[in-house]
């Protein structure tokens, strides 16, 4: 039996084991979507107790406390941060084989030192370690970053942000990076509620009223300059389904002016505003030589009354079962035609799709960029074990592994960048097998190598941001 999350966790050979201590363990971090908060770092918060820096926010545990039968007061409402706390080690127990276990020890181990299980009878010892030590000045949010050698990061940003925090940021002299992400999900998505405030809020930035779509696209691109300026290279879009078809600019603008007056728009004129509007965008990415990220396959804000409770993003999510193909394909082609295709990378959250993106990398390969286009690591609920596992094969069979430009936090939590030791630790693991397996020489030099590049180097060249 193998110690509990010892030294050569998920390791299960030996060419594994040498993998991961004597190339990956040391290796930085490039931490390149996450949705931490750049006023935080610049301000260098302390968290009062380990309840804040653990439970505030995170919908990953949320989740988990309801389907505990926690109920919602306790997670969400004004409970005590202690009794919160306690409960978060109630639950702890019952999450045999879900990721949070790991994590959540993960966690323990590397910040804090902690190598007990977090269960009812340890969490007292655990709640008071955990908040003498956040307390000193060496578990400020700056050190919390410094402790797990991060060199970049990069946060999630609306077009009307002012990124008055990543200008303060800049001009510190930091032992990391950190840099916004331009994610202009509001004014494409056209179909939401509040898309006409969108408008209007965007419109007070740029110092002009928005009044029709060509203006909407100056306000854009006059943004995503200034993100440039202040050091953007890398673009986010949440495509819960990928809509596309070819349209004209007078179409487009008919579309919108539509959408002022709150009128319904049909499925035809959704695929026609959303994929204009992101080829658009796309080719002003490749002129810039941005990064576009397309995240597919979100089924969002299930729970209407929860969502009138407590809002987005709290845990009422799950995965689509839309297709994508089709569409995703024309939404490239429509960018790749005129090669002004940016490089990309695609995460899909339904693992369905795993197979599908995997093969659309190569369609649309080329320009002297290794790996242009990209198959983003196992997302969301897929960044357990298995969804792993499987996006690691996927792209290992059907693209080119070696060129991955590897994995991210996705996180809002300032303890969350462990993950990425689970994540080298499960790659190592998969280049071992292949050894052992005799599916691969045993040549660990160049294999070192190659996992070096997958935990950092790939991302450092393929963003093209100064990190020195």
């Amino acid at each position: 039996m193998k110690q509990f999350m010892g030294k050569n966790f998920l390791l299960e050979n030996d060419t594994a084991k040498v993998l991961y201590h004597n190339y990956a363990k040391e290796m930085p971090i490039h931490d390149f979507h996450n949705h931490l908060s750049a006023k935080s770092i610049l301000d260098d918060i302390q968290f009062k107790n380990i309840t804040q820096v653990w439970l505030g926010g995170d919908h990953y545990k949320w989740r988990a406390l309801r389907t505990n039968g926690i109920v919602e007061q306790d997670i969400t409402g004004d409970t005590p941060d202690h009794e919160k706390f306690l409960l978060w080690a109630k639950t702890m127990p019952y999450l045999v084989g879900n990721p949070l276990y790991h994590w959540t020890h993960l966690e323990l181990q590397r910040y804090f030192n902690i190598y007990e299980q977090l269960n009812k009878d340890t969490a007292e010892m655990i709640w008071k370690k955990c908040n003498e030590k956040l307390q000193t000045k060496e578990f400020t949010v700056r050190n919390l970053i410094k402790m797990m050698n991060i060199k970049v990061l990069c946060t999630t940003d609306d077009p009307v942000d002012n990124l008055e925090s990543h200008i303060a940021i800049a001009k510190e002299n930091l032992d990391f990076k950190v840099f916004p992400t331009f994610r202009p999900d509001k004014a494409i998505h056209i179909e939401k509620p509040d898309f006409v405030n969108y408008v209007n809020s965007l419109s007070e930035v740029v110092g002009y009223e928005i009044s029709c779509y060509n203006l909407l696209e100056k306000a854009l691109l006059e943004r995503l300059e200034f993100f440039h300026e202040n050091g953007a290279r890398v673009s986010d879009h949440a495509l819960d389904e990928v809509l596309y078809a070819s349209s004209t600019e007078k179409e487009v603008s008919e579309i919108f002016q539509k959408a002022l007056k709150g009128e319904e728009l049909s499925l035809i004129e959704l695929k026609q505003y959303k994929g204009y509007i992101l080829t658009q965008l796309g080719k002003a990415y490749s002129k810039k030589g941005w990064v576009m990220q397309l995240h597919i396959g979100a089924l969002r804000n299930n729970s209407s009354r929860m969502f009138k409770k407590l809002g987005p993003d709290t845990g009422f999510d799950s995965i689509n079962d839309e297709v994508c193909a089709k569409d995703l394909s024309k939404l490239l082609d429509s960018m790749d035609a005129i090669d002004e295709l940016p490089k990309t990378i695609l995460y899909c959250l339904n693992p369905r799709d795993n197979e599908v993106l995997a093969t659309m990398l190569g369609n649309f390969q080329g320009g002297g960029i290794a790996g242009k286009i990209q198959f983003g690591s196992g997302w969301w609920f897929n960044d357990q074990k298995d969804g792993m596992e499987r996006q690691l094969e996927a792209l290992a069979q059907l693209g080119m592994l070696s060129r991955f430009v590897g994995m991210l936090t996705d996180s809002r939590s300032f303890l969350s960048f462990p993950r990425h030791e689970y994540f080298r630790r499960i790659l190592c693991n998969k280049l071992g097998k292949y050894v052992e397996n005799g599916e691969y020489p045993n040549e660990v030099k160049f294999l070192g190598k190659v996992v070096q590049d997958i935990c950092f180097n790939n991302a450092v060249n393929y963003f093209d941001i100064e990190i020195s």
